[in-house]
């Protein structure tokens, strides 16, 4: 009997590898999908899985989660069933009501605040009612170019007596905004797309998700490396529109973000000169300077708050303030094209 057993082990010894060999899972395969229908851009989700209807299901979780915050945070659509920020905006007889809202609009809220502290109020969420005059002129220019003009400049400095975020009421309790100033209204568009973004790369690591890219209109968010455990590279758009030179840096990116800032990305002209997105809150104008500003961090969020907001500031304002913040780091372009970069940007660059 000991002999058999003996035998038995000794052929079941034998035969583990080969099983273990026939058990490995398939090797790992780059799978893309794409929405175009999310922020009012294209958003990218790129993933490695053993098989195409794994990654199917994933990222189909991944766009519809994005789709939920694109539909909470609009402030142009109202949708059925829910309030969003479009709801809070609303008037009701020229006054603001109390508007129980998603617990997530009441996150990002929170942050946005945290935001404005963080970045001096250069990223304000309650500018909105300048914010609304730019979009319209803008809008106007681009559709009859021949007619544009730029905002009264009396027009928006009104406008800009009714950004005062601390009108801005949230109770996190009983999950209300409440806008205290009638004329107030929220606009989160420097804000929004990362902060989704973010949450997205947080359910894919809620998931045990890895070797994902979430891209939303240039906001990346890289969740895990490669399949093969490199960093994914991704270049840095040359603002000056160099078709020799598309890009002006090679980033790779595990586990953290990337997202830029520019003047190239929304303008119109108006008598031969282009009026870019950007508004600076203190000349209530489009920010001077500056042709485009890229942040790498771990949150996406974050970065796309600080890249509009240093987008506002001087570089050596912003320089202080990126120096200052552990494990976030950034490249300024100039309006003479120079690049100039915080102290360990470098430390991200693609090697080559």
């Amino acid at each position: 009997m000991k002999k058999r057993l003996i035998i038995l082990l000794v052929v079941l010894s034998l035969l583990l590898p080969y099983s273990l060999v026939g058990c490995t899972e398939p090797e790992k395969q780059q799978y893309k999908s794409y929405s175009f229908s999310i922020f009012d851009t294209v958003t990218t989700i790129v993933g490695y899985e053993t098989e195409g209807e794994r990654f199917g299901e994933v990222s189909k979780k991944v766009l519809d989660l994005l789709g939920e915050y694109h539909r909470l945070f609009d402030i142009y659509n109202e949708y059925e069933g829910i309030n969003n920020l479009c709801t809070v905006n609303k008037l009701v007889d020229g006054e603001h009501r109390v508007v129980k809202v998603d617990k997530r609009i009441i996150d990002m809220l929170l942050y946005a605040k945290e935001m404005y502290t963080l970045t001096g109020g250069k990223m304000n969420v309650a500018m909105g009612s300048v914010l609304s005059i730019w979009h319209d002129y803008r809008a106007a220019g681009i559709d009859a170019p021949w007619d544009a003009e730029l905002p009264p400049m009396d027009e928006l400095e009104a406008a800009s007596e009714h950004t005062d975020i601390n009108d801005l009421i949230i109770d996190e309790k009983n999950s209300t905004v409440y806008l205290a100033d009638p004329k107030m209204t929220l606009d989160v568009g420097a804000f929004a797309k990362g902060y989704a973004v973010e949450m997205a790369a947080k359910m894919l690591e809620s998931m045990g998700k890895t070797g994902y890219v979430v891209n939303v209109g240039g906001n990346i968010r890289t969740v895990g490396a490669r399949a093969d455990g490199s960093k994914w590279k991704t270049g840095i758009e040359n603002p000056a529109a160099n078709e020799e030179v598309p890009y002006i840096e090679y980033i790779g990116l595990q586990d953290n973000a990337i997202v830029t800032s520019g003047s190239y990305q929304r303008y119109y002209v108006v008598d031969g000169k282009r009026y870019h997105h950007i508004i600076d809150p203190d000349t209530l104008m489009p920010a001077k300077g500056l042709l485009s500003v890229s942040i790498i961090c771990s949150d996406s969020g974050k970065g796309d708050g600080l890249s509009t907001a240093l987008f506002c500031m001087s570089i050596e304002d912003g320089m202080a303030l990126i120096n200052s913040l552990d494990g976030v780091e950034a490249i300024w372009v100039d309006e003479n094209e120079v690049k100039h970069y915080s102290d360990n940007f470098k430390d991200h660059l693609f090697d080559k």
